[in-house]
Parts: C-alpha cells; sequence; structure tokens
C-alpha cells in the first residue's frame, strides 16, 4: 500500500487512513479502510476498480457529499487560503430551461460575481472546451461529449485547484469517450489543474495519468499506486506502445472483477 508524503505545497490532497461505513438494518456496512495516498500539485491521477469497489463513494467523501467515520482528508491551503475543489459526474446535470452559456454560468451567478466578470469567464470557459458557436444551444441539441463538455466547463468557472471526476465519460461510446479523453488532456496541459478521475477503463487510466490508484478488496482499500512512466504531451498513437501495454498488464493484473 502507498505511503502517504506529509502535507506540503507540493501537494494538492492527503489522505490518511480513510475509513467509510454506511449504516444498515443489521449494523454497519464498512465500504472504504485505511485508505491512504497522496496527490502531487497539478498531477492527474485516476482512480479505478472493479464495479462496486468503492470509486465512487471515495471520490465523494473527498468532495464532502459523504462523511466518514475515522482518518483524514487534507488539502493544503493554496496561497494562504482554503482550497477550492469542482466536480464532475458522470451524468452532465444540465439545466434544461438554461442554454449551454447560461449553464456555465451558474456557480458565478450564485456567487454573486458581477455581470462583466460572469460573461468574460463563460467566453474563456467557451472557448477552452471547444464550444464555439454553441453559446445559446440548449441542452437537448447537445450530443453526450459535448454536454460533458459543458458540465467540465461549468467546474472550471470558479478556478478550482484541485478537480473530481466521477467516470465523465462512462456513458460515452468508445470512440467519442477517446475523442472526449484527448479533449480532456488538452484542457488539463492548458490549465494544469490537479485532478482526481475514476474511471472503470483499464486503457483511460494508463492513457490519461500520471499514476493509477487501484482500488479493491473488501472493505476496500487502495491496492496499487502505479506511476505512469509516458512522455507528454501524449496522443493517440501512445496507445500502440510496449510501454502502455505493460502498464495496461499490470493494471489488469491487480484487478480482481
Amino acid at each position: 500500500m502507498h505511503t502517504p508524503m506529509n502535507s506540503s505545497p507540493e501537494n494538492s490532497l492527503v489522505v490518511q487512513n480513510l475509513k467509510v461505513s454506511f449504516e444498515e438494518k443489521d449494523g454497519m456496512l464498512q465500504v472504504l479502510e485505511n485508505v491512504s495516498f497522496s496527490i502531487q500539485k497539478n498531477a492527474f491521477a485516476c482512480l479505478i476498480g472493479p464495479s462496486g469497489s468503492g470509486k465512487s463513494t471515495l471520490l465523494r467523501t473527498l468532495a464532502g457529499l459523504i462523511p466518514y467515520e475515522s482518518g483524514s482528508i487534507e488539502f493544503p491551503e493554496v496561497h494562504g487560503r482554503k482550497a477550492r475543489t469542482g466536480l464532475v459526474f458522470q451524468k452532465a446535470n444540465l439545466m434544461s430551461w438554461r442554454t449551454l452559456a447560461e449553464n456555465i454560468a451558474l456557480p458565478l451567478e450564485l456567487a454573486n460575481f458581477s455581470r462583466e466578470e460572469i460573461d468574460k469567464t463563460v467566453k474563456e470557459m467557451v472557448e477552452l472546451t471547444g464550444l464555439q458557436g454553441f453559446e445559446n444551444s440548449w441542452p437537448h441539441e447537445l450530443s453526450g461529449g459535448m454536454a460533458q463538455r459543458v458540465a467540465i466547463a461549468r467546474s472550471l468557472v470558479q478556478d478550482p485547484d484541485i478537480l473530481f471526476l466521477d467516470e465523465p465519460f462512462g456513458s460515452l461510446d468508445e470512440l467519442t469517450r477517446e475523442r472526449m479523453s484527448e479533449e480532456l488532456l488538452r484542457i488539463w496541459n492548458e490549465k494544469r489543474k490537479t485532478i482526481l478521475m475514476v474511471t472503470h477503463s483499464i486503457s483511460e487510466a494508463v492513457f490519461l495519468a500520471d499514476r493509477v490508484l487501484v482500488l479493491s478488496g473488501f472493505p476496500q482499500g487502495i491496492v496499487l499506486d502505479l506511476p505512469i512512466n509516458l512522455p507528454r504531451p501524449r496522443d493517440e498513437k501512445i496507445r500502440y506502445s510496449p510501454e502502455f501495454a505493460q502498464a495496461a498488464a499490470t493494471l489488469h493484473d491487480h484487478l480482481k472483477f
């Protein structure tokens, strides 16, 4: 099991001995136990594991949506302030009565930003995610990939220090998923946010990540912390390299389906 580094400015997230349990009729069901890891600033990490292994539970716990029983979750301060987090789900969850631009603007409106600031930031996010020309489109007019780009843009408008992605491409077909992975890498290369992304896909994890954490067992814990030593920037050709195949094989060997 990976031993986390001490909290430092070089880390965006430090998790130590995290335990999560859910109350059931017959008592407490322990879902996560002794989960420990850290993620360096500006790194791209993926969390992978079998269905039901607690990946989404862990991510939502880190995002503050699920309480934990014991252990610690620490986000070191950024420039003397509390670190900001963003979260993107598998479903884009766009508001059907708001246009693409209005969906992106929502967090800024709720935070009482000025109209000028909102318009400027939304324009930047639309350009970053390649959605120019669709600002006035309605959610039902968007493809699945476009809707997820809107969700990513919406999560970035408040400039989070760490971004949590919960299988954002899980409902997309394989070709669209690969294109979206390339788009996500492009966005990450531009913004250099710290990212922790949950995925079911070994190939997706190897393509995207600097490190892949494998969650398995019961109660679940981190059974492998694998560095992905592939050069950046990456394109689709790297998927056919021996190094890519070796990393994928190592992950496959540690997953218990």
